[in-house]
Parts: structure tokens; C-alpha cells; sequence
């Protein structure tokens, strides 16, 4: 199979689909990588690091993706690489379809195989490659949001761990999962005080042992959640459903309640955000404010950490790509149940039943496509 990896194009993008050794792993097995110049600088991978590995250096996307069976990616396609699509092209990539319904309605108009990262699932259930984009964007989310409380970047001038004779911020973050816990991680380990609302009774029993007291854990209802909402000097979201848009948590009523110069931080934003007035960023222009609360929604936080993201990343990627290259996606799909999640759109149709709800389309099982 021919792989291509083009160079991201999303604002601030620095990350790249595949480091060399991925690309070794697939060139021994046979395969020819493609890999467009300078896709990698940002994550400080050289071409001549690529071509040791194997890889062919293109010059531009077009040659890319016009001669690859499989787009290797990090972020969804944008409007200007629409026009690459075609049928039974295979993109391997992060799609979060249900928040860009125009994508998933492209991808199923050109017949596009669309595998999202975010949706492929592991035999515990868990979702291997979500996981460490989740990890660095939720210890993220508490260091740009002390950043953000600084007076100068418009918060309320608040040291999120206090001093002596100072009370420390109060970090109140929204979901108990690989986002919340990894928050949660970085805020007690700056001194402030934590609070963690999920709705999950079993998994506030675990974080209440890991933390041992340090974070406070809170079921989750509407009362409980506008309680804390208000008493925070940082929220952040950190809410998934797989495939389908967050819910909204805290309306807009109460995000204007909240205390003047507090901040939000929602990674769930590239799922549609949890706080409602939440919409996406950029690293270039990433805050704007509703009321007297600033807000951080950058949609691909862990860009901003190219290099530390990239090899987390593909860490996890790569040997499904693999998979996928070695066998096509019918046969590595009929072997790996977890990867047939992984499948959005397939042969004109919506492949995931949570996606096909929230872009309004048909479901159509991976198989029948």
C-alpha cells in the first residue's frame, strides 16, 4: 500500500501523523511511504530522518494525497483539502465528525473511508488513541489557565497555588476522565484546591483514593455542577461521549454569574464544548471573553506541544496503520472489533451509529458499506 503523510495545515498545527520509526515499520513490511517535505520540522523531525527510515520526500500535499491508498494525519481535513477526496481513499486520522457535520457530509458525498482516531476502542472499552492527546491536553489545561488568570492576560490576577497567608485558586474541573484526572494532577501539584464533578460514582470512589483528600470529588447534577461552576476561579471541561457532541453542562446564564476575571478552559470544544459559550480557537487568537469571564477553547491544544505530542501520538497510532496497510480496512476490521469503531464513513455512508446522530445522517454498518 502506498501511505502518504502531508504536512498540517490547521492553525498552529505542529504535529505530524508519523515519526520515522513508523515509517520503518511499514517500509519493511513492504509498504511505500510518502512523506511531504518539511511535515515533520515542527515536531523537529528532519526529512533526512524520514528518507533513512525509508520514506519518499514529495514536494507538495497534492502528491501526496493524489497517489496514496491511506492519508496518515493528525488533525481533520480543513475545506481546502476537500478537494484531495476520493473514493475509497482511506483517511486515518482525528475527524470529531460530530462537531463538523460539513466534513462528515464531504466524506460521505466522495465515498471517503474516514478511520477517527477517537473513536477506535481497545478490548477494555477504552479509547487507546484518544488517551494521550487527552493526557497532555488536560495537564494543558490547568497550566494555560493559571497563565490566562494572570491580570495582564485579562483573568482576575490570581496565583493558582497562593502563598502563605493567601488562599490558592480553586480549580473546579468537569469530568473524571483521562482529561479531568490529568488536570486535576497538575492543579494539586500547583496547591490549589481542587474540585472533580463526574456523574460516574465508581470512578469518584478511584479519584478519591488516588488523591487521597487533596481534590474533592462531587456527583454530577445540575445543582451540584452550578455550584461549583460558580465558586470556580478556573473551570475546565473535560467531558466526552464517544463520537456524539459533549453535552452542555453550564449555560450561558451561569458562565455570566460566574466571578469576573475567572477562566474557562474547555477541551471538549473539539466535541462541540460542554460550556455553552464555548467555541473553538486558535493558538493565534485563543481567548475571548463572554460577560466578565475569560475563555481559552483551542481546538488542538496539544499542537502547541509538537514534539511531546507527535511521539505520544504515534506511539498509539502507528500499529494500527499498520494493521490497516498490511491487510485493508475489511479484513483488519473483521479481525479487531475495537477498529471497527475506528470507522466513521465508508462507501457513501455514515459507519458509526453515535456520528450518524449527530450530523443527521443514516446509520449503515462498516460491513454493509
Amino acid at each position: 500500500m502506498i501511505v502518504g503523510v502531508p504536512k498540517e495545515i490547521k492553525a498552529q498545527e505542529n504535529r505530524v501523523g508519523m515519526v520515522p520509526g513508523g515509517v520503518k515499520q511499514l517500509t519493511t513490511n513492504g509498504h511505500r511511504v510518502l512523506v511531504q517535505r518539511g511535515a515533520g520540522l515542527g515536531s523537529g523531525v528532519r526529512d533526512e530522518a524520514y528518507e533513512n527510515a525509508g520514506a519518499v520526500i514529495v514536494e507538495t500535499a497534492l502528491e501526496v494525497w493524489s497517489q496514496a491508498a491511506m492519508i496518515v494525519k493528525v488533525k481533520e481535513p480543513i475545506p481546502s483539502e476537500y478537494g484531495y477526496f476520493r473514493e475509497d481513499l482511506i483517511i486515518y486520522t482525528y475527524l470529531h465528525l460530530a462537531a463538523a457535520p460539513e466534513l462528515g457530509h464531504e466524506l460521505v458525498r466522495k465515498k471517503v473511508c474516514g478511520i477517527a482516531y477517537e473513536t477506535i476502542e481497545d478490548r477494555h472499552g477504552l479509547l487507546p488513541l484518544l488517551k494521550p492527546m487527552s493526557e497532555i491536553a488536560g495537564k494543558m489545561s490547568v497550566q494555560v489557565g493559571a497563565h490566562c488568570l494572570e491580570k495582564h492576560q485579562g483573568g482576575m490576577g490570581l496565583l493558582l497555588g497562593g502563598v502563605p497567608g493567601t488562599k490558592p485558586g480553586h480549580v473546579v474541573i468537569l469530568g473524571g476522565g483521562t482529561v479531568g484526572t490529568n488536570a486535576a494532577k497538575i492543579a494539586v501539584g500547583m496547591g490549589a484546591r481542587v474540585t472533580i464533578v463526574d456523574k460516574n460514582l465508581d470512578r469518584l470512589t478511584y479519584l478519591d483514593d488516588v488523591f487521597l483528600g487533596r481534590a474533592m470529588t462531587l456527583h454530577s447534577n445540575p445543582e451540584t455542577i452550578e455550584h461549583a461552576a460558580l465558586q470556580a476561579d478556573l473551570l475546565v471541561g473535560g467531558v466526552l461521549v464517544t463520537g456524539a457532541r459533549a453535552p452542555k453542562l453550564v449555560s450561558e446564564e451561569q458562565v455570566r454569574r460566574m466571578k469576573p476575571g475567572a477562566v474557562i478552559v474547555d477541551v471538549s470544544v473539539d466535541q462541540g464544548g460542554c460550556i455553552a459559550t464555548c467555541r473553538p480557537t486558535t493558538h493565534e487568537n485563543p481567548t475571548y471573553f463572554v460577560g466578565d469571564v475569560l475563555h481559552y477553547c483551542v481546538a488542538n491544544m496539544p499542537g502547541a506541544v509538537a514534539r511531546t505530542s507527535t511521539f505520544a501520538l504515534t506511539n498509539a497510532t502507528t500499529a494500527y496503520a499498520l494493521k490497516l496497510a498490511d491487510l485493508g480496512v475489511a479484513k483488519a476490521i473483521a479481525g479487531d472489533p475495537g477498529l471497527r469503531l475506528g470507522v466513521n464513513t465508508k462507501g457513501g455512508h455514515c459507519t458509526h451509529a453515535a456520528v450518524a446522530e449527530a450530523i443527521g445522517l443514516p446509520y449503515v454498518p462498516p460491513e454493509a458499506a
